[in-house]
């Protein structure tokens, strides 16, 4: 990387202590990617007196952002504090140079691992635009932990494997179970990929062409031998991934939009489907009819469903800020109607994942639930008896319960 390059990253990586104090693991991704951004631009062959200029233009909007870096404020005094112990290593900068004089077969020059030199005072914008990391850079140095700025923030073995999709959203990326390299993802242009991240280099292993309109969601089966797919035409389709075949068409009986899909997990033959239209329903995906009894209906569209490890329990959610759940028969798939939470009135219930907890701390299982536009929750989930008429009902419980922090 060019040297005036190394230069700009020290300069952001100066002021990483102002950037979202409480969450270190953002500043540290931020810098990797600003790495990765200044690399590619290395390639680009500017010229020395723009990548100049660019360095002074950024350390300006910085100190007007954050203020000059000699000024004493509560974020870095936390700053300070915690990385008061840091190992000093952004002052081998030089090295950049150096190793750049080495490939052109000039002498390197024997660099002094000395004290490292005063640092310079004012404000960013006065000082010399050639000015390196210098004791200041607390945060840059911390992070670092003893490597120069390009080890540590290369950003490698980062890979695009849905490029097909540019052009339209991705709504849905599921790993297959128990699977660490095998995935499908699902696209509003109307196609499934299948891919394979290792090993060897990450490539597309099918292209499952079909439905007539954006594919919303899609579930592999338990021995991820099958994909079921939902679609805004209004169809389940049944695939073999391995051969990238359509197995069977379902129509949905009301001729409306389908938004999500599940797979009963105690029996992959009832697959269970929602809709624009509020409605779910479970079918036998072997025979393609509908399980008798096992219809129910939500206030608004359905864009959310998970079961729990037992399969017995159905959660859903709708775009109107609730999730309801149901008991499924597994062997019948009838649907009893448990209870309902509003989460967040006027919102939207986008994901659900059900998590059954081996812990003496925690003994109830849990439901976490995305609900736009900022909410993500964790409930308890606890049984009510119901005097016999239905045998239970399931309901939610806030782990963290409101008021919840501005912005969360």
């Amino acid at each position: 990387m060019a040297a005036v390059w190394q230069q700009v990253l020290a300069v952001d990586a100066r002021y990483a202590a102002y950037r979202t104090p409480s969450w270190p693991q953002f500043r540290t991704q931020y810098m990797r990617r600003r790495s990765q951004l200044l690399r590619e631009h290395a390639k680009g062959g500017l010229e020395a007196g723009a990548r100049r200029w660019y360095l002074r233009v950024r350390a300006r909007l910085l100190a007007q952002r954050y203020g000059p870096l000699s000024e004493q404020s509560s974020c870095r005094a936390y700053s300070n504090s915690l990385l008061r112990g840091s190992r000093t290593t952004l002052d081998r900068m030089e090295d950049f140079e150096e190793e750049a004089r080495a490939a052109r077969g000039g002498p390197r020059r024997s660099l002094s691992r000395g004290p490292p030199p005063a640092p310079p005072r004012g404000p960013p914008d006065q000082r010399a635009p050639g000015v390196v990391p210098t004791p200041l850079a607390e945060a840059s140095r911390a992070m670092a932990g003893d490597t120069t700025l390009s080890e540590n923030y290369a950003f490698a073995g980062v890979f695009h494997v849905f490029d097909q999709h540019t052009d339209s959203a991705v709504p849905r990326v599921q790993f297959a179970h128990d699977e660490r390299h095998l995935l499908a993802c699902c696209s509003l242009d109307g196609t499934i990929s299948v891919c394979r991240l290792a090993p060897g280099p990450p490539a597309v292993l099918r292209l499952l062409r079909g439905h007539g309109g954006g594919v919303a969601d899609l579930a592999w089966s338990l021995a991820n031998d099958l994909l079921l797919s939902a679609s805004h035409d209004g169809t389940l389709r049944l695939w073999a991934p391995a051969e990238g075949r359509c197995l069977r068409r379902l129509a949905d009986p009301d001729g409306a939009a389908l938004l999500c899909c599940a797979f009963q997990p105690l029996n992959n033959n009832l697959t269970v489907a929602g809709s624009a239209r509020g409605v779910l329903r479970v079918v036998n995906i072997s025979t393609g009819k509908a399980a008798r009894g096992g219809a129910g209906r939500l206030p608004g569209r359905v864009l959310a469903l998970c079961f729990d490890a037992a399969g017995r329990v159905l959660w859903a959610g709708d775009d109107r800020g609730s999730v309801s759940s149901f008991l499924c028969d597994p062997g019948t798939g009838r649907l009893t109607k448990g209870s309902r939470v509003v989460v967040q009135e006027g919102g939207a219930i986008t994901s659900l994942s059900a998590r059954a907890w081996a812990s003496r701390e925690a003994p109830d299982p849990s439901l976490l639930v995305n609900a736009c536009p900022d909410r993500l929750l964790l409930f308890r989930v606890v049984e009510e008896g119901l005097g016999g008429a239905v045998g239970r009902a399931v309901g939610l419980t806030p782990m963290f319960p409101p008021p919840y922090p501005s912005g969360w």
